[in-house]
């Protein structure tokens, strides 16, 4: 079984980035504090379990376009 595909997008004109697995979107975050909720929410309760992130428009430090 693949990892599931986790997209944190781009910021938008409000500061926060879409965060998605598989096609679902699991909220819009507004730090990397809540794509680790977002994370742990969806089950990946430690950071060695967390399946790969695709990070567009900036890795974890970019918050504003």
């Amino acid at each position: 079984m693949s990892d599931p595909h986790v997209v944190v997008y781009p910021p938008d004109e409000d500061g926060t980035r879409r965060v998605r697995v598989d096609g679902e979107i699991l909220g819009r975050a507004r730090g990397l504090n809540d794509v680790i909720e977002f994370l742990r929410r969806a089950g990946w309760l430690d950071e060695e379990e967390w399946p790969p992130i695709e990070w567009r428009g900036g890795g974890p430090e970019v918050w504003t376009h």
